[in-house]
């Protein structure tokens, strides 16, 4: 059985929206990521995905995002635990608030980075640089 992880690559002004995850989480503490969280179990729903991101991204840095995603990619991990992940990453399209972590125990800080800072940055991980890349390529399709 997988853990679903919904994942939100939001962009404004060049910049993504990324966390520095807390030390206190279990798994990849400390390290660089995209906002979002594990999807609940909600029986007969529809757009749980969609839904649990946008949720996520609201409950951890006090983000709204539009209702249109774009889905960027999908992964399989397994945690510093050994518990297996389904990760889907979407592209978000910001919509209003101002970022900052709700959670200590689960967000250390928020911060708005370039392309180019996150793939630089020692504490991205490399599936966080291959979700910007992704989502990268994303923007530029939409945006031609």
């Amino acid at each position: 059985m997988f853990i679903v992880n919904v994942e939100g690559a939001i962009r404004k002004n060049d910049k993504w929206l990324i966390i520095e995850r807390s030390k206190k989480e279990e798994h990849a503490g400390g390290l660089l990521s995209l906002v979002g969280g594990k999807v609940d179990i909600e029986g007969n729903s529809s757009n749980i995905l969609e839904r649990t991101v946008i949720r996520e991204i609201l409950e951890e840095v006090d983000i709204k995002v539009k209702e249109s995603l774009t889905y960027v990619h999908s992964t399989s991990f397994v945690t510093d635990a050994g518990q297996n992940v389904v990760d889907i990453v979407f592209l978000c399209e910001y919509a209003s608030g101002e970022a900052f972590p709700l959670s200590s125990d689960e967000v250390e800080k928020v911060l708005w980075l370039t392309t180019e800072e996150i793939l630089n940055h020692p504490k991205a991980p490399i599936y966080l640089k291959d979700s910007i890349k992704r989502a990268e390529a994303l923007t530029l399709t939409h945006s031609s």
